[in-house]
């Protein structure tokens, strides 16, 4: 009756390894011991992701060199095919998914073909870049979408590509196109049988007071597919509460130190954290159960030691009337249910009772 419904966790290293082959094994390491379902990296080439003059975001800009470019920052993060590779047998060995999110088509094609995951993780950042969605429904393969930055009518356009994508009739991408996929029978199933979406606040670290995990029941209601969190908040509590809320997918930063230097170590939990968020995680599947309100095995001991029965508050003698002055409750509830109280007012005594005896019995 009560059937735990497990949240796949993924513990996001992101660029936390800071592109060191030795640091991605150990986060592998945390991941696994924690007990995450699976670990996410990032897969890209800085030439094809971000022009040489682009600005930092303003937390990159705290936690990284002030006059270090964009492009210089990523470069020094990327892993290379090889060291994918390696990567990947030792999340095997470590029985643990490895996951990597694409930004650019090279590395799109590197993962789907050569590494041959299971899903496709896609940024908030990538949610209106149609031509990527695009070839990433193409390859045919099961995603994860983040939703930060977006309204409803860009993850509706975004559905849209990925449904004309998976559909892939030979039709040539148009907006109206797009739109036909989405609304049609045939691009809603493959969309339920292939898309997830995560809720997400892009800002590193997220206010709580700009998280809206509501908006979690929103995304579920208009677009019928699984729903998550990826949650870039401080601390636990947020990834946890989403849980509760019926997030299926949690996607969390984490790092070996958040003190190292590098973009996102700052808002990312360190081992001990994480531990602890999917130990709480997995509490609370447990915990929310199932919707039947009846005793459950372990309630029914104490029914008889927390419960209340009729009983005489006084001496009564056979042939005195019950009143409210002689019959009160009192535990234990193995007598006669106080919901009786009122049938017995009025009543002649048909024996003694002596004070706090169980009546009717």
């Amino acid at each position: 009756m009560n059937q735990t419904v497990k949240t796949y966790i993924i513990a996001e290293a992101g660029v936390n390894h800071n592109g060191s082959l030795e640091i991605a094994k150990k986060l592998i390491n945390v991941a696994a011991e924690c007990g995450a379902d699976a670990i996410k990296f990032q897969t890209f080439r800085a030439e094809k992701l971000v022009s040489k003059d682009a600005k930092k975001a303003d937390y990159q800009k705290r936690t990284t060199e002030v006059d270090e470019s964009q492009f210089d920052m990523i470069k020094k993060l990327e892993l290379d095919e090889t060291a994918h590779h390696e990567l990947i047998q030792y999340c095997s060995d470590r029985d643990i998914q490895f996951l990597s999110t694409p930004f650019d088509l090279e590395s799109l094609i590197f993962l789907t073909n050569e590494c041959e995951l299971p899903y496709i993780k896609i940024a908030s950042g990538e949610i209106t870049n149609s031509p990527f969605l695009l070839e990433i429904a193409r390859m045919g393969k099961a995603v994860i979408l983040s939703t930060g930055m977006s309204t409803l009518g860009e993850i509706e356009q975004a559905l849209g590509v990925l449904a004309f994508g998976y559909i892939d009739k030979g039709k040539k991408p148009t907006v109206e196109a797009f739109q036909m996929a989405y609304s049609s029978i045939e691009g809603r199933q493959l969309l339920q049988q292939k898309v997830s979406l995560l809720h997400c606040t892009t800002e590193y670290p997220a206010p709580f007071s700009e998280v809206n995990l509501k908006a979690m029941d929103t995304l579920r209601s208009a677009f019928g597919l699984t729903v998550g969190f990826s949650d870039h908040t401080p601390g636990i509590a947020v990834p946890i509460a989403a849980v509760a809320r019926g997030a299926m997918i949690i996607e969390k930063h984490f790092t070996l130190d958040s003190n190292l230097p590098g973009p996102d170590h700052e808002a990312s939990l360190e081992p001990q954290e994480l531990k602890k968020m999917i130990e709480a995680i997995r509490q609370i599947e447990m915990a929310l159960g199932c919707s039947y309100k009846i005793p459950v095995p372990s309630e029914i001991k104490n029914k008889a030691v927390a419960r209340k029965s009729l009983v005489a508050s006084q001496v009564i003698r056979k042939g005195e009337t019950f009143t409210e002055q002689n019959l009160t409750t009192k535990r234990p509830g193995t007598g006669l249910t106080p919901l009786f109280y009122w049938e017995w007012l009025g009543k002649i005594a048909e024996r003694d009772y002596e004070q706090d005896e169980r009546i009717g019995i």
